[in-house]
């Protein structure tokens, strides 16, 4: 392979601050918050245009899809997401739980707002390049933009690009999971123009349950409790359009569930197209998939069309600004969670959070319908190799099934929070990470309302 070598140059250092987070979706969001309202200085860095990461820009608003009845919930910023987003008028009951579908275009704002009054100073269309290192310590980050290169000093930071970018360049122990394992990635779509009368009249002629998620191409794990329970579960219009010659007969992965149907006729965060093996860290990968993702969602739309009642006159609305990725890389941790902890009710001196009993993923659905949860600990958060530093979001430490929970958006806000409030008291008390006073952290991770035990 050819190289080239790149003369060195002086960056500019554009803002210093307290605690810089690194990615806006769920966790980096509540890491913000949860670290300006422990109150430091706190600067939130995104490579797209809004906040809100999965949720905006890749699309996916069923943020509680998981609660019932006897679930009990996560608590602190994940849930003030959802109150504020129905406050805004950005959200709408979910068809299958006792939660709100967050509208994602509406939650942009709702973000911008919760940001503007924590003190968080945005620094938007900007991408993380590189990490600023002394030894083995993070002192800030290089971005790349529109303005170039410019460094970003900070006294603590907190990854949460979702694929520990920072953390893997920084030189901390990550592993990836191998791309023929990699839960498929997702290209999120809506359409308009539905007929809601129509559309619900057809749901409940022929109720869907999580039952019917298997097939021949999916097994699904159950604990047999969810196998009776209401699911937004499509297939049978795209095996229709199979059978009529609308979608090649070797394509049997368009199938899965639709998010919001509104009285204006959107029919939302539509979560029907599949694409396995596909690298979230790898841009021609993520190319492919991204031009193969929005055919294959072109194919579905044209099968509702014809085959589902009510969407005969509907179109497509919008794709979400990105792919959504499931899994890639994750740290290894100072304590990396695993399967029996998400199974079997793990508790934790070092709590952070609380997080319902739901598993989703790698073949296997359990619903938190029995009051069962595990607690997530700090530990997780803190990479081994790397000081000065914490991971918040899907990357945190963790085997496969675990990452089956942890990944999920709302158990994000919870690693965010934590993250983001350890990360604060750091800098306040000169307390080094790998040495957190738990006493302290979790007293301030209650006063800001999140359920430790």
């Amino acid at each position: 392979m050819k190289t080239i070598t790149e003369p060195a140059r002086e960056i500019d250092v554009i803002h210093e601050t307290d605690v810089l987070i690194v990615g806006s979706g769920p966790g980096g969001l509540a890491a913000a918050l949860g670290a300006a309202r422990a109150g430091v200085d706190v600067t939130l860095v995104e490579r797209f245009g809004c906040l809100g990461g999965n949720i905006t820009a890749v699309g996916v608003e069923g943020f509680a899809w998981y609660r019932h009845d006897k679930t009990v919930d996560t608590e602190g910023v994940g849930r003030e997401f959802e109150s504020r987003a129905r406050e805004a008028g950005a959200a709408t009951p979910e068809p299958q739980s006792n939660s709100h579908a967050i509208d994602a275009e509406g939650f942009k704002l709702v973000a911008d707002k919760l940001v503007e009054e924590a003190g968080v100073r945005p620094m938007m269309h900007r991408s993380f390049a590189a990490p600023i290192m002394d030894g083995d310590t993070i002192c800030g980050i290089i971005t790349e933009s529109k303005a170039g290169r410019e460094a970003i000093l900070a006294k603590r930071v907190v990854d949460a690009t979702g694929d520990a970018d920072v953390a893997y360049r920084a030189g901390a122990q990550t592993v990836k999971t191998p791309i023929e394992e990699m839960q498929a990635a997702s290209v999120m779509f809506s359409m308009s123009g539905v007929d809601k009368k129509k559309f619900i009249e057809a749901v409940k002629a022929d109720p869907q349950t999580y039952k019917d998620w298997e097939s021949g191409e999916w097994t699904v794990e159950t604990t047999g409790k969810e196998d009776a329970m209401f699911s937004p579960f499509l297939r049978k219009p795209f095996k229709q359009a199979i059978d009529a010659g609308i979608i090649p007969p070797g394509l049997q992965t368009i199938a899965g569930t639709w998010g919001a149907i509104y009285d204006s006729g959107d029919l939302t965060y539509l979560n029907l197209v599949h694409l396995p093996e596909c690298d979230g860290t790898d841009p021609d990968s993520m190319t492919r998939n991204e031009i193969e993702g929005r055919r294959q969602a072109m194919l579905a739309v044209e099968a509702l069309r014809r085959f589902y009642p009510g969407c005969d006159t509907a179109k497509l609305r919008n794709f979400g600004m990105t792919i959504g990725i499931r899994d890639t890389r994750k740290i290894l941790a100072a304590y990396d969670m695993r399967e029996v902890d998400v199974r079997e009710q793990g508790r934790f001196e070092d709590s952070v959070g609380i997080f319902p009993e739901f598993i989703d993923g790698y073949g296997i659905l359990i619903l938190p319908t029995t009051g069962r949860y595990f607690q997530v600990p700090y530990r997780t958060l803190l990479p081994k190799g790397v000081t000065n530093l914490l991971v918040a979001g899907r990357a945190t430490g963790g085997d496969k099934v675990s990452h089956a929970a942890t990944r999920n958006m709302m158990c994000c806000t919870v690693t965010g929070q934590g993250a983001g409030v350890a990360a604060a008291l750091s800098v306040k008390h000169g307390i080094d990470l790998n040495a957190m006073d738990v006493t302290l952290l979790q007293g301030e991770l209650k006063r800001q309302g999140v359920r430790l035990h």
